[in-house]
């Protein structure tokens, strides 16, 4: 008979079962990611900055508009322009948050 208790984590099968696995993971990320260009990697820094900059521009636009519908104490262009940066950044933040989940 063996009296050998099993190692903390499970037998040593097990250990070597992970360790496979996880090189086996890094693997295939690896040749996922040299499937991907320079062009890739800049086409997705552009997605991310169109998405800041297309819901700045159109907010500054609302914004010009209400202030010459309704002029008063608040002014809505630099009201939209925020607006506008704020929607931008969580729509690139969710692009960006996407690609980094499809690498996983």
């Amino acid at each position: 008979m063996d009296d050998r208790q099993p190692p903390p984590g499970g037998t040593d099968d097990d250990r070597f079962d992970e360790t496979v696995g996880r090189r086996e993971q890094r693997k295939v990320r690896a040749r996922r990611d040299e499937e991907r260009s320079i062009w890739f990697w800049l086409g997705m820094m552009g997605v991310a900055g169109w998405s800041v900059a297309i819901p700045t521009l159109l907010g500054a636009l609302v914004g010009v508009w209400l202030d010459r519908r309704l002029p008063g104490r608040i002014s809505w262009t630099l009201t939209g322009l925020l607006v506008g940066v704020a929607v931008g950044c969580l729509t690139a933040w969710y692009w960006v948050k996407r690609e980094s989940e499809d690498e996983l």
